[in-house]
């Protein structure tokens, strides 16, 4: 007596004990727009990542005539890498919703959406890092006082301003493009779906 056959599964579908199958791939077109978009919300996620996380290297004494001497030296390497991390997290959330998004019928709207939620989330609390950046370098960003006007450059509180209206304004790109490219993509979808009916009645016969 011979047993019925026996239904093998991939190695990569044996799971919990049951197969599991991925939707199939819609388009590259989500994947694409998300990457797109992931350009300009990196560099407002630099800038507000700054605001948030850059502190000066502090380094203080007992000596002073009025108490501890404090020096303000250059960011750390830690700090700046720490700063650079941070700054990749949205647009590679961006990118994997995007990959996500392939496997579905709206994806291209997904990544869409995705990139404004993000991009709003980014520059939410800019202003409160703002002020924070301005007290942790009292100096200015270039840490050199102002009593030394032939070498300083930045007064405090001027390049925080600078970076939160660059953060600001990349999250208004990344938000504007967004737009776009979803009005194009319905636009498009539209007239497709308009042609294909044309088609269909033009060939139906009398």
């Amino acid at each position: 007596m011979t047993s019925p056959a026996e239904t093998v599964l991939p190695p990569e579908s044996r799971r919990f004990g049951y197969p599991v199958r991925l939707p199939k791939r819609q388009s590259h077109a989500p994947l694409a727009i998300a990457a797109f978009l992931a350009i300009p919300l990196f560099f407002s996620s630099l800038m507000a990542s700054t605001l948030a996380q850059e502190r000066p290297h502090v380094i203080q004494w007992r000596g002073c005539r009025l108490g501890l001497c404090t020096t303000w030296h250059d960011p750390t390497t830690a700090n700046e890498a720490h700063i650079w991390l941070w700054a990749l997290v949205p647009p590679l959330v961006l990118v994997l919703i995007g990959w996500i998004a392939c496997r579905l019928r709206f994806g291209f709207y997904v990544s869409c959406l995705a990139a404004i939620l993000i991009a709003v989330a980014v520059v939410h609390d800019t202003a409160t890092w703002e002020r924070h950046h301005t007290t942790r370098f009292p100096w200015g960003v270039d840490l050199i006082p102002g009593t030394q006007p032939a070498s300083n450059h930045w007064d405090p509180g001027q390049w925080e301003r600078e970076a939160r209206d660059t953060a600001v304004s990349l999250q208004h790109w990344t938000i504007a493009i967004a737009l776009a490219a979803a009005g194009v993509m319905a636009f498009l979808q539209l007239r497709a779906r308009r042609a294909a009916r044309r088609a269909s009645a033009a060939g139906t016969p009398l």
